[in-house]
């Protein structure tokens, strides 16, 4: 969640801001620090580079778990942890990244490492997800990386 904060505060926005808002300030806050407006000083096209990069992560990252894009991909979130079986996990700094024999690979985002753990040593790791992650935290779909 912490990463999630610091997304929110570089693009000033909130929990409740949409998806057309969150666009609209993506494109003026890249306009802001485009590469392009720096050209000739070293220095602040180096910054410039930097700052369009974060602005990118925050903004994709801030889509991906925006509650309008939740709701569009909550029928084949549901879908999958129903029917699909775990076929791999890992964690990844306080993200759980779970995927699922169907193909889908979903991160669940600001994971403890003792609820990791505490999923690592269950008799049933997918029953254990079922009660304690999938309703409890923040996800988003990601894309296999194989």
């Amino acid at each position: 969640m912490k990463r999630i904060v610091e997304y929110r505060k570089l693009l000033s926005v909130d929990k409740t801001v949409t998806l057309k808002e969150l666009k609209t300030i993506y494109r003026n806050a890249m306009k802001e620090s485009h590469p392009d407006k720096f050209s000739g000083d070293e220095a602040g096209l180096k910054a410039a580079e930097e700052q369009s990069k974060s602005i990118i992560e925050a903004y994709h990252q801030l889509v991906s778990i925006n509650a309008e894009t939740i709701t569009q991909i909550k029928p084949e979130f549901t879908e999958t942890v129903t029917k699909a079986t775990i076929k791999d996990y890992k964690f990844v700094d306080a993200r759980l990244v779970i995927e699922f024999s169907n193909g889908s690979v979903y991160e669940f985002i600001s994971v403890p490492k003792a609820t990791y753990q505490k999923m690592v040593n269950a008799e049933s790791p997918a029953r254990f997800a079922k009660r304690h992650i999938y309703t409890v935290f923040p996800f988003r779909k990601t894309i296999n990386q194989e």
